[in-house]
């Protein structure tokens, strides 16, 4: 993979991570979040039994943006790292 494929996939797990935290702070958009490639609404994904609890939510669907964009967890603590000290995200 070339650096600007690199770069590009970046930037669109940037962004889904980013829009994924924003719904974390606005509930009534938490089934809005896309999910990776392809966007599958939330009721359609397996093990849904955790619906009303936004952490595993979240840790749920971040797990499956890592999988889908083949991401260790070291690049995605840098990520979030890199985010926070842009006060990105609190």
């Amino acid at each position: 993979m070339d650096e600007r494929e690199k770069l590009r996939k970046f930037r669109e797990l940037d962004d889904a991570f980013a829009e994924a935290l924003r719904g974390l702070d606005s509930p009534e958009r938490r089934r809005e979040i896309p999910t990776g490639p392809p966007v599958r609404p939330l009721e359609e994904q397996p093990g849904d039994d955790a619906a009303g609890d936004p952490e595993a939510d979240f840790e749920r669907r971040l797990k499956a943006l890592m999988k889908d964009y083949a991401l260790p967890a070291e690049s995605v603590s840098d990520l979030v790292q890199t985010l926070r000290a842009l006060g990105r995200i609190a």
